[in-house]
């Protein structure tokens, strides 16, 4: 592959999520613009009943998209009401404005958030020399195999759950595809790569099955996170929770999956290399050696991931909030209960693709004479 291919290649990988939402940034430019501070005009503090502080500010902020663009407007965001999560804001930081009309038919700015997007572009710029720095050819491939994946969750899964399509369908082919698209793309057409994909599609098939199973007998509606009151109403049908739930759980599950079974397929290719007289009992009994060695990292990574995104919830506990008085009500809580049925039905998953894996390659991969 010429240097220059490389370079277009590695640049279509990097800008691929600017190019999808270009589109999405210019329906919601008449209402949400972007704006920057030119002054604090006015500046509080007020104490909560717990103690904490927080700031409200008055600001003079300058236009910079849309019709307001060159625009002097002005936020006023000292009152009575105590918004949580408020930022402090200071002469020259971006920010997003809302605007919307009042009863007496005035225009009203609200200050959404800081403009952090150009230093996202920055950390993902870096990220992707790191990987095509460390990891050459591969660490390319690697890259255009996320953009993809990202193109097939945005441009395939979201809108067909959003049409009425059942989520556990389409999660269920969304994240088989995925898998081959990063298997293939990563390790090439052959025939270590064919026994991933059918490794793949059992394991997914077990985490399906248990996700069913399990989200069924703990009676898990989806409907226990927040973001997912916003989404009723919206799309042409009802959207089926439950299945936008487990459809969740697969998706998360498949990058492990991809570790585990590409990391097992090519221990046993190397172990057949290092003694071609072993046999195919020996060399699987060698290699899940090696996969039970990676499974208890993989598997404290998946729960750490899960544990890590619920710390709000995890300190809830020890302070033994309400509903979080006991421990049986902490586990009877569904949005608990909902990471614990996502991170062991995950686990299991994970596990059970180590010998399947690792029994396919040892029987059927065989070395070239």
């Amino acid at each position: 592959m010429s240097n220059k291919i490389i370079v277009v290649i590695f640049f279509i990988a990097l800008l691929l999520p600017a190019v999808i939402f270009a589109q999405e940034e210019q329906n919601i430019g008449n209402e949400v613009f972007e704006a920057k501070v030119i002054r604090i005009l006015e500046q509080t503090e007020i104490e909560r009943e717990g103690g904490s502080k927080a700031i409200q500010q008055n600001i003079l902020l300058l236009g910079l998209t849309g019709e307001w663009k060159n625009k002097e407007i002005k936020y006023e965001g000292i009152s009575d009401l105590d918004v949580v999560g408020n930022n402090t804001y200071k002469a020259g930081d971006k920010v997003l404005v809302q605007r919307s009309i009042t009863s007496e038919n005035e225009d009203k700015f609200y200050i959404v958030d800081f403009v952090r997007r150009g230093y996202l572009y920055l950390l993902a710029f870096i990220f992707a020399l790191v990987i095509v720095a460390v990891g050459k050819i591969k660490g390319l491939k690697a890259l255009i195999s996320l953009a993809v994946s990202f193109l097939i969750i945005i441009k395939l899964i979201l809108p067909q759950i959003l049409s009425g399509t059942s989520p556990l369908l389409v999660g269920v082919l969304g994240s088989f595809a995925i898998l081959v698209v990063m298997i293939y793309l990563t390790e090439g057409l052959n025939k270590k790569s064919h026994l991933a994909i059918v490794s793949v599609l059992f394991s997914l098939v077990i985490t399906m099955a248990l996700s069913i199973i399990f989200t069924s007998l703990t009676r898990l509606t989806g409907l226990a996170q927040e973001e997912s009151t916003f989404l009723i109403g919206i799309g042409q049908q009802a959207i089926d929770f439950r299945g936008l739930l487990l459809a969740g759980m697969l998706i998360g599950t498949i990058g492990v999956l991809d570790d585990v079974i590409v990391g097992q397929i090519e221990a046993v290719q190397q172990i057949k290399e290092a003694n071609p007289n072993l046999s195919s009992g020996a060399v699987f009994k060698m290699s899940y050696q090696v996969g039970n060695a990676h499974l208890g990292a993989i598997i404290n990574t998946l729960f750490l991931i899960y544990a890590g995104a619920s710390l709000p919830l995890l300190l809830l506990f020890t302070i033994h909030q309400e509903p979080f008085l006991s421990f049986n009500q902490v586990i009877n809580n569904e949005i608990i209960a909902t990471e614990i049925v996502r991170s062991l039905v995950g686990s299991i998953g994970v596990a059970m693709s180590l010998p399947i894996s690792t029994y396919l390659a040892s029987y059927y991969l065989k070395l070239k004479k």
